[in-house]
């Protein structure tokens, strides 16, 4: 009789800390992905890790291959955010290129990025493409 109620409480235990690894697991992988003028629209954006897509606009683009960096202007249909990334810059990276961006905003309203990948705008097309396609265009004059 003790060793099965041994095995119970060892059994729920286990259970217990599985549930609990797979749920903070969960919680703190799960990251918003959403285009450039939905999370400026967003109030609570300050801190909160987020994946943000949108196109890379020619104004202020500041690459630096040999420091791993690149400061640049990510521009939806309506609004832009500025984004300070470090890492290594994929070989696609240049202005007009579609980019997805994850990371979190800073206090001084720089989106600090720690990934940073292009995509193929053959494969993902999108509304709104033709209108950022077009911000990104004047941006480059």
């Amino acid at each position: 009789m003790r060793s099965i109620r041994k095995q119970i409480i060892g059994g729920a235990i286990i259970i217990a800390a599985v549930g609990y690894l797979a749920v903070t697991g969960l919680g703190s992988g799960w990251v918003y992905y959403v285009d450039v003028d939905q999370y400026t629209a967003q109030t609570a954006a300050t801190g909160r890790r987020a994946r943000v897509f949108g196109v890379v606009g020619g104004n202020a683009l500041e690459l630096n291959r040999a420091n791993l960096s690149a400061r640049f202007d990510l521009v939806g249909s309506t609004s832009t955010l500025r984004v300070d990334y470090h890492g290594a810059v994929p070989e696609l990276f240049q202005s007009g290129r579609q980019v997805v961006v994850e990371g979190q905003l800073g206090a001084d309203g720089v989106f600090n990025a720690d990934v940073l990948l292009t995509k193929c705008s053959s494969k993902y097309e999108g509304h709104g493409r033709a209108a950022r396609e077009a911000r990104a265009a004047e941006s480059l004059r």
